[in-house]
């Protein structure tokens, strides 16, 4: 087994503060990136660590007022390494036993960092065989996924699929730095390992049949979780035309929205779209105290004058109930809410069928992609499902028979600050979710771009965050609430490329880390046993047929 190459030596540290190393004059300090794993080779324990800043530093502080000049190369490297040097800082995230990784056992594994290396541990760039230490490896360990590799790394950085699921987890990063690619690899992870079912609320069509990829080569399509998985994905639809249009394809269900299936509940996250004012939920309690589950039918289907008659019939201040009865009308114009439910019966149902049967489902928006129809549908259809999901837990609570158990399920939404900020996250189910954790079987997977939008106490309960870069100072803040030494990791977080690098922590992983995200290509349809693409067409020829008869 190859020997590690070393770096550098420690100098001073603490185990608050992190530890400081002195880099050997060999290396390169451009070499050297925030980020980085290293090995520190104490006396009995090797520390897993991670580079959170570098300093240039001298002996003596006459050497920087008088530098010698730009042509005095002999002067220069005279100095270097020895008169003026760079420090580095580290965080030991672990420690492990001084052993190969050939050799490990169980009781071998990583553990929490309780104490500092000694003065001069040499410093070593850790090895393809530290990162499968600590992080396991997708071929050797059942469920464990991988989701991309350490910086100047080729060996992969595995989530733990068994970990991820349990607890809801995060997406996060500014537009264009490569989110919606991110939520698909975790999500076909999630699919391949078969370790819970998910639903995704497609806003912008990305993620059953085909994306979009950008590149500097310019724009191309890749296979969504449709092609890749067949018949294990089914996708549901608010806009068959659109699928139709987009994929030559019929949708497998065409959603509606009736009238009853809309509660008071689901007018809440609606309040800043709609621009409704404070007393326009009471006002909607005060219609529903008298006509319940038709209490938006009553209330749409009034002639403007009769609105003062109704309000004083039912107590509710008129001109509120007139700003609610107008304002709401725009919800009567979107073409998947009837006023009945069509022939078919409840959407709801279906979708649960398929979930227990182990069937992921992506509903798409088609060209139905205002913030209204997304907020409406996804509070309208995650409230109904976990109604149905607390039912079926205490079931299996009472019975504790296995075949009773309820599947986990993940439901996967993006602009989720819109559901989840200060306000809302109290009155919304997503909020309920999200502080109930994996009592009742369902956890979500939050994409947006404004963490800092999201409550703190529901982000205080996120598993496993995966970030892409972030520029604004609130949003840093926000996805690090609730991780120890803050300070090292802004600084990593905010070197990160624009594209295609992400900071990954939490739940799901052993310690904070630095990865260049996995190629969404073909070696990765291979990897996840994409569907044969003379099947795939000769499925798409069959629901043309079908289509048109």
């Amino acid at each position: 087994m190859s020997a590690r190459k070393s770096i550098g030596v420690i100098t001073r540290g603490s185990l608050v503060e992190g530890v400081e190393m002195k880099l050997s004059p060999h290396c390169a300090v451009e070499d050297i990136k925030a980020g980085k794993f290293v090995v520190i080779e104490g006396q009995k324990n090797e520390f897993f660590s991670l580079i959170t800043d570098i300093r240039l530093d001298a002996t003596d502080p006459q050497i920087l007022i008088h530098p010698p000049e730009q042509s005095d190369q002999l002067m220069r490297d005279v100095l270097s390494g020895t008169s003026t040097y760079a420090t580095v800082c580290l965080r030991p995230m672990l420690m492990l036993g001084k052993q190969d990784a050939v050799s490990s056992t169980p009781e071998d594994a990583p553990r929490p960092v309780k104490t500092v290396p000694s003065h001069f541990s040499n410093v070593a760039e850790a090895q393809e065989r530290d990162v499968a230490r600590v992080f396991g490896r997708e071929d050797r360990h059942k469920g464990f996924f991988s989701i991309g590799t350490p910086l100047d790394m080729e060996t992969p950085v595995c989530l733990d699929l068994n970990r991820f699921a349990e607890r809801s987890n995060g997406i996060f990063g500014k537009t264009g730095t490569g989110k919606t690619f991110l939520t698909r690899l975790a999500l076909c992870g999630l699919i391949n390992s078969h370790k819970a079912v998910n639903f995704v609320f497609d806003m912008h069509n990305e993620y059953g049949h085909q994306g979009m990829k950008e590149s500097p080569k310019g724009r191309s399509l890749v296979k969504g979780l449709k092609q890749l998985f067949g018949s294990q994905v089914a996708i549901f639809s608010l806009d068959p035309e659109s699928t139709r249009r987009r994929t030559g394809a019929q949708a497998d269900h065409e959603v509606y929205i009736a009238y009853e299936d809309v509660e008071v509940e689901d007018i809440a996250p609606l309040e800043e779209e709609l621009r409704l004012n404070p007393t326009a939920v009471e006002s909607a309690y005060l219609v529903y105290a008298v006509h319940r589950d038709h209490w938006l039918q009553a209330l749409l289907t009034l002639d403007g004058k009769d609105v003062e008659g109704f309000a004083e019939n039912i107590g509710a201040h008129k001109a509120s109930l007139a700003a609610l009865h107008r304002k709401l009308k725009r919800i009567e114009r979107l073409p998947f809410v009837k006023e009945k439910r069509p022939e078919g019966g409840d959407i709801v149902s279906r979708i649960m069928e398929y979930i227990e049967k182990g069937t992921h489902i992506v509903l798409e928006f088609g060209q139905q992609t205002s913030m209204l129809a997304y907020l409406l549908v996804a509070n309208i259809i995650t409230r109904r499902i976990h109604e149905l999901y607390v039912h079926k837990s205490e079931h299996f609570y009472a019975t504790q028979k296995p075949e009773d158990e309820p599947r986990q399920l993940v439901i996967t939404i993006e602009e989720a600050h819109k559901f989840l900020n200060p306000t809302a996250a109290r009155q919304t189910i997503f909020g309920t979710i999200a502080r109930e954790m994996r009592k009742y079987y369902v956890s979500l997977l939050i994409v947006d771009q404004r963490p800092s939008g999201i409550d703190e106490e529901v982000l205080s309960q996120v598993g496993t965050k995966i970030v892409a870069l972030l520029n604004d100072e609130k949003d840093i803040q926000a996805v690090l609430t609730g991780v120890s030494n803050p300070a090292g990791l802004r600084s990593v977080l905010a070197s990160l490329d624009s594209k295609q690098q992400a900071l990954v922590l939490g739940h799901a992983v052993p310690m904070p880390v630095v990865i260049r995200i996995r190629e969404y290509g073909e070696q990765f349809y291979k990897d996840m046993g994409s569907v044969d693409e003379a099947q795939r067409k000769k499925k798409l020829a069959e629901d043309t047929v079908s289509l048109y008869g």
